[in-house]
């Protein structure tokens, strides 16, 4: 991806309080707790945006081999996608498979 930034850092969830270490692979972009992410980048990585909001998990799409979260921020009311990461909560995964968008 041309606009990709790596930024992989560890950070304390916003929504749950847990402390989320870096993938190590790629860029962590979620909670692998809460699924939770935070309306930050405008291109992935950037930390240009001056939303902030938080980015509430509300669906699961497949996406090649894997699947991405949807979210919905609960600020801008903006819907975003990101590819869901190796150490993420199955169950929560599973239970956003069977919600309606």
């Amino acid at each position: 991806m041309k606009n990709f930034t790596m930024r992989d850092e560890e950070f304390i969830c916003e929504n749950c309080n847990k402390k989320v270490l870096p993938l190590g692979y790629t860029s962590r972009d979620h909670c692998s707790y809460c699924l939770y992410s935070k309306h930050v980048d405008i291109n992935p990585g950037d930390r240009s945006n001056t939303c902030k909001g938080l980015l509430k998990p509300i669906g699961i799409e497949k996406y090649k081999d894997t699947y991405k979260i949807i979210y919905k921020c609960n600020k801008c009311n903006t819907t975003h996608k990101n590819i869901m990461a190796k150490d993420d909560d199955m169950d929560l995964i599973i239970e956003l498979s069977n919600m309606e968008q």
